[in-house]
């Protein structure tokens, strides 16, 4: 690991809580709309109409209130009243407003490597507005010395910001609970990764056994990586 040049690390789940949030307000959508239809209709209506809206809307708290109203007014076949959209809007005006929440250990992890010599980012995905915002508010800022907010995690993104950083693959290993995001492109360049599984992980983000890798280290708690990082 005496070659790692860059310890990049993801932000919602990772750093601090943010899918919970989500799941609490689907449940309080689906509820709401569920006089309209069913349950399971609604609720696989609005995992269909998130990921269709993904390549109009990108990834955060607006994408995920526009799709909920959109599906609020096809499951209703138009009938859902107006106070349930003004109630949907504030769902989403709640999730943008949400406090900021720190995973156990990851103030000491960044404290660990920064003392340890090693230079940190972020490099995360999801609306340019609440990222900063939730970075602004988490307090961590002064442990990175890039911030990096993506549109999306494609093997291609993450070249572009290795070439920007000036480093190379193998001088780069990406830490974040998304397998499928965070970990699988920079191990499909030849990067390395450090998968921190979270107990709450959006479905899209879900991917199967992906078998051996030699550059991928699976852990139970973030703490963890400053003993993989020799630190």
């Amino acid at each position: 690991m005496k070659g790692i040049k860059i310890v990049s690390f993801d932000a919602d789940d990772t750093l601090w809580i943010n899918e919970t949030y989500y799941q609490d307000i689907e449940k309080e959508f689906v509820s709401m709309i569920a006089k309209y239809s069913d349950v399971d209709s609604i609720t696989d209506a609005i995992h269909k109409k998130e990921i269709e809206n993904l390549k109009i809307y990108g990834y955060g708290a607006k994408g995920f209130m526009l799709s909920m109203l959109e599906t609020a007014l096809e499951e209703s076949k138009g009938s859902v009243s107006t106070d349930e959209l003004n109630r949907i809007i504030e769902m989403g005006r709640g999730l943008i407003n949400e406090p900021i929440v720190l995973l156990a250990g990851v103030k000491e992890t960044l404290e660990k490597l920064t003392a340890a010599g090693y230079t940190l980012i972020v490099a995360t995905k999801g609306d340019l507005l609440d990222q900063q915002r939730k970075l602004n508010n988490s307090g961590l800022e002064k442990y990175f010395d890039h911030i990096e907010i993506m549109s999306y995690k494609s093997k291609k993104d993450y070249l572009d910001l290795l070439e920007h950083l000036g480093v190379k693959p193998d001088e780069f290993i990406m830490i974040g609970n998304s397998m499928k995001s965070d970990i699988l492109p920079i191990l499909n360049i030849g990067g390395y990764g450090i998968h921190v599984p979270h107990h709450t992980t959006w479905a899209h983000e879900l991917v199967d056994d992906i078998g051996k890798q030699d550059k991928l280290w699976v852990v139970e708690h973030i703490s963890e990586v400053a003993e993989i990082l020799e630190v």
